[in-house]
C-alpha cells in the first residue's frame, strides 16, 4: 500500500467520499448560485422534497455547444503550450533521480489567451456570456469527460509510463485517486500535468473571471464595484501564478503528487467551478461597496497576493543561487540536509530557515488564504456559499502542509527534526 498521512480507514473513506460527492457538489453549487439565489437553504429544501430524482432533474445534460466550447478551449491551450517559445527550465530531481525539463511559456500563453478571448468579444465574433449561459452543461461535460481522462491516465500508467517515476501500489482505488505517473507526457514535449494544472485549470480561472464580469455587464448595463474588485484580484493572482509558473513546477502538485483524480480531475473540474465561484455568485448579486471600501479591499488583497508571491520568490531565489543570496538584507540561515533517492544515490538539499520561511514552515499559505478571503468578501455576508472556496482552501492547505511535513520527515530524517526545532510553527506563527 502507498504511504498515507492518515490511517487506512480514514484514507479509504476520504477517497471514496471525494470520488462520490465532488461531482454532484459541483452541479449543486452551480445550481444554487444560478437558480436558487445563492441560498443553501432553498437547495436543501428542494433536495429534501425531491430526493435523488430532484438531483437527476437539475443535473444539466452535456450539450454539443458545451463540448465545442471545451474542445476549442482545450485545443487552443494545448497548441499554445506546444508552439509558443519559452525558456528551457529544469524541474527538481525526482525520487528515482530523473529531472524533468519544461518550456516556460505560461505568461505568453496567458496574455495570448486573454487577448484572444477579449478580442473575440470586442469584435463581435464570440460573446463570452454564452459560456455563462451554458455553464451547467459545461461543468457537466467536464465532470464526465475528466473522469474518462483519469481512467485513460490510469491505463497509460500501467501500459505506457513516460518515465521510471511511475508504478502501482497494488490498490486500484489508490492508484486511480492518487495517480500512477509523476510526470506523464504525450510524446517528448507535451507534459500532461502542466496542461491540466496550468494551461487548462488555472487559465480557465482567468477566463471565467472575465466571463462573469462581462455577463454582469450584459445583464445590468454596468459592472458593480464588488465585481470589479473580485475580478481584478483574481486576475492579479492568476497573473502572479503564470509569472511564477516555473516555480510552481517545484511544488507538491507537480514534483510529488502523481497524475490521478486528485490532481487532474481537480484541476480540470474543481478549479473552474469552485475556485471561480465568488465571481459566479456576484453575476446575479451585485453589491455596491462604495469607493473607499472597494479600495481598501483591493489594496489588502493585492498586498496578500504580493506576500504570497514574495514567499515563493524568496525560496526560489535561495534554491537557484544555492543559498548564496540575500534574505531580508542578510545572508540566509539554512540547514544542509542530505537524503537518499530510491536509486540509492545521495543528494543534498538546502532548507531555508530565515525570511518568510523562518516564520513558519508553510507561512505562504497564510497570505494565500487571506487573498481568497479578500476576493470573496465583496459579496458581503448575505449568503454563506460564496465563502465555500475560502473554507475549502483552508482545509486543503492545512492538509497539504501536514502531508508535506510527513513527506519531508521521511525524506530528510534527522535534518527535518533539526529544521522543525529552528522553525517551530507549521503555518501560523505563534499559533500553529
Amino acid at each position: 500500500m502507498a504511504a498515507t498521512v492518515h490511517s487506512p480507514i480514514v484514507t479509504y473513506a476520504s477517497m471514496l467520499s471525494l470520488l462520490a460527492f465532488c461531482p454532484p457538489f459541483v452541479i449543486l453549487l452551480w445550481y444554487t448560485m444560478v437558480h436558487q439565489d445563492g441560498s443553501v437553504t432553498q437547495t436543501s429544501r428542494f433536495l429534501w422534497e425531491n430526493g435523488v430524482q430532484g438531483l437527476i432533474n437539475i443535473w444539466p445534460r452535456p450539450t454539443a455547444i458545451a463540448w465545442k466550447i471545451i474542445f476549442c478551449y482545450g485545443a487552443f491551450e494545448a497548441a499554445l503550450q506546444l508552439l509558443l517559445p519559452g525558456k528551457r527550465v529544469e524541474g527538481p530531481i525526482s525520487p528515482t533521480g530523473n529531472r524533468p525539463v519544461y518550456k516556460a511559456n505560461g505568461m505568453a500563453a496567458y496574455f495570448v489567451t486573454l487577448a484572444t478571448y477579449l478580442g473575440l468579444w470586442w469584435f463581435g465574433i464570440f460573446n463570452p456570456a454564452i459560456v455563462y449561459d451554458h455553464l451547467g452543461e459545461i461543468f457537466s461535460a467536464l465532470i464526465f469527460g475528466s473522469l474518462v481522462f483519469c481512467v485513460l491516465l490510469y491505463v497509460k500508467g500501467h501500459v505506457a509510463p513516460s518515465s521510471s517515476d511511475s508504478g502501482s501500489c497494488g490498490n486500484l482505488i489508490i492508484d486511480f485517486y492518487w495517480g500512477m505517473e509523476l510526470y506523464p507526457r504525450i510524446g517528448k514535449n507535451f507534459d500532461i500535468k502542466v496542461f491540466t494544472n496550468c494551461r487548462f485549470g488555472m487559465m480557465s480561472w482567468a477566463v471565467l473571471a472575465v466571463t462573469y464580469c462581462i455577463k454582469q455587464y450584459e445583464i445590468n448595463g454596468k459592472v458593480s464595484d464588488s465585481m470589479l474588485v473580485n475580478t481584478i484580484l483574481m486576475l492579479v493572482y492568476v497573473t502572479k501564478f503564470f509569472w511564477w509558473e516555473a516555480g510552481y513546477w517545484n511544488t507538491m502538485d507537480i514534483a510529488h503528487d502523481r497524475a490521478g483524480f486528485y490532481i487532474c480531475w481537480g484541476c480540470l473540474v474543481w478549479v473552474p467551478s469552485i475556485y471561480t465561484s465568488p465571481g459566479m455568485y456576484l453575476v446575479n448579486h451585485p453589491v455596491q461597496l462604495g469607493t473607499q471600501l472597494a479600495i481598501y479591499i483591493l489594496v489588502a488583497g493585492c498586498l496578500c497576493i504580493y506576500i504570497n508571491y514574495d514567499c515563493d520568490r524568496q525560496r526560489q531565489e535561495f534554491r537557484r543561487t544555492n543559498g548564496k543570496c540575500s534574505v531580508w538584507g542578510k545572508a540566509p540561515s539554512k540547514i544542509v540536509a542530505t537524503y537518499t533517492t530510491t536509486a540509492g544515490e545521495t543528494k543534498t538539499s538546502l532548507l531555508l530557515t530565515s525570511g518568510w520561511w523562518g516564520l513558519a514552515r508553510h507561512f505562504h499559505y497564510v497570505p494565500e488564504i487571506s487573498s481568497a478571503f479578500f476576493w470573496t468578501v465583496p459579496a458581503l455576508f448575505n449568503n454563506f456559499l460564496p465563502y465555500f472556496y475560502v473554507i475549502f482552501l483552508t482545509i486543503l492547505l492545512f492538509d497539504r502542509a501536514k502531508r508535506d511535513d510527513d513527506r519531508c520527515r521521511s525524506k530528510y530524517g534527522k535534518y527535518w527534526k533539526l529544521y522543525c526545532e529552528k522553525v517551530k510553527y507549521r503555518i501560523i506563527p505563534g499559533i500553529y
